[in-house]
């Protein structure tokens, strides 16, 4: 049951992944004026606290 995915499809899917998630860390260090690793911090917390509301934990 294995997948194969030609190397291009990888690298396209990747690629729209990483610039989403740089876009996402450079609107939140604007945002906050902080510098992109305190913005990427930021964000992942947001994530966090998103995933735990969504389980009703919070």
């Amino acid at each position: 049951m294995g997948y194969h995915w030609f190397e291009k499809e990888v690298e396209d899917k990747l690629k729209t992944i990483m610039v989403n998630a740089f876009n996402d860390v450079y609107e939140v260090s604007k945002k906050y004026n902080v510098d992109m690793r305190t913005g990427a911090y930021i964000t992942s917390i947001n994530r966090i606290v998103d995933a735990m509301k969504s389980l009703g934990w919070i």
